[in-house]
């Protein structure tokens, strides 16, 4: 480890892992110490809040004070983003956050486009950016992209099941393992009447494909972008655009799945063509089809469940990073109705 931890002085409590305690790290670089901390000791605070501790900043060293677990803890957190800082990497809430989720270390994957650091841990490269897995869920998750060339995400809304399928499937066009990228989502109105839209074909289906078009953004730079969609070497398109095609050598995802039918579903999984990997992304609990229309994401599930080369992957509230509010509005909606469809 980079940083010096310096070992408790004797507490009258012994051995009693409830006292609370002073655990001291060294850092021997100011700079990235003020960075560590973040803007207003942002960093710190958060990890304040989730591990129960209080944090305090004297020069080059910073004293944590809680339960032996908690300090602990907090600072093997503290010690791993200073390590990122000193490979040259940011640290910002998004890492924070990650670094408290992932108490578990995991295994490693042999995958020759993942990056690997300590502990096993993942980062998918763009041209914009870098993301990397907060959950274990997530984790397991892009492993099973990568490994598998089928592969389902369930869950609810904010757990990363879109926006890390589309990363990856960036991640596999920029270093040439798929020729092109096809995004698709079931085009059905979220329990609204829109009406008739104005404009042309893709005036008029854009609005449905927004969510996608904003993960693209965040990892293409706006002028490749729009170029690589002129060419259309990245498509995005309504479900029912892929009857008939054969999508070979691409990245395919198809996003709300939950909103397609039985009919769809099969149609599109069966486009699968020679070098294609395919991401099946939905949550069970946000079906806006027509009332007595089954959903073909569920028939999906129970139907190819143990076939082999397709992965399923179940994330919870635990998993969502959109807004810690969304993780309880989620929860709130699961107690009030427990046969709510989230757990696999």
């Amino acid at each position: 480890m980079a940083i010096n931890v310096l070992p408790p002085p004797q507490s009258p409590d012994g051995d009693d892992p409830d006292a609370l305690r002073e655990s001291l790290a060294e850092f021997p670089d100011n700079r990235l110490l003020i960075e560590l901390c973040g803007e207003y000791d942002r960093n710190l605070a958060e990890i304040e809040q989730k591990l129960g501790v209080q944090i305090l900043r004297r020069g080059n060293q910073i004293v944590v004070i809680g339960d032996a677990a908690s300090s602990t803890e907090a600072l093997s957190v503290l010690g791993t983003l200073y390590e990122r800082l000193e490979s040259g990497r940011r640290v910002d809430s998004g890492d924070v956050d990650r670094e408290l989720r992932m108490d578990s270390p995991g295994g490693s994957y042999d995958g020759d486009q993942l990056e690997m650091f300590r502990g096993g841990r993942i980062e998918i490269k763009t041209r914009k950016k870098t993301v990397e897995p907060r959950t274990d869920a997530q984790k397991t998750y892009v492993q099973s992209l990568f490994a598998n060339e089928l592969a389902f995400g369930i869950g609810p809304a904010g757990t990363g099941k879109t926006y890390l399928a589309v990363a990856v499937g960036v991640n596999m066009f920029v270093e040439g393992h798929v020729d092109r990228i096809i995004l698709s989502r079931p085009a059905v109105e979220a329990g609204e009447k829109l009406g008739y839209l104005p404009g042309d074909m893709k005036d008029k289906v854009d609005p449905y494909m927004q969510p996608l078009y904003d993960a693209l953004n965040d990892f293409l730079p706006g002028k490749q972008l729009a170029k690589l969609i002129e060419e259309k070497r990245i498509e995005i398109a309504p479900l029912a655009f892929m009857r008939g095609r054969t999508l070979s050598n691409a990245f395919v995802v198809l996003d709300e799945a939950q909103n397609a039918t039985t009919m769809q579903m099969k149609m599109f999984l069966t486009r699968l063509g020679e070098g294609s990997r395919m991401v099946i992304t939905g949550d069970r609990s946000q079906v806006d089809l027509p009332r007595g229309v089954p959903s073909g994401l569920s028939d999906a599930e129970s139907l190819l469940k143990g076939v082999d080369g397709i992965s399923f992957n179940y994330f919870t509230s635990k998993d969502v990073v959109r807004h810690p509010l969304v993780a309880r509005i989620i929860e709130a909606y699961d107690a009030a109705d427990p046969a709510r469809p989230h757990k696999p």
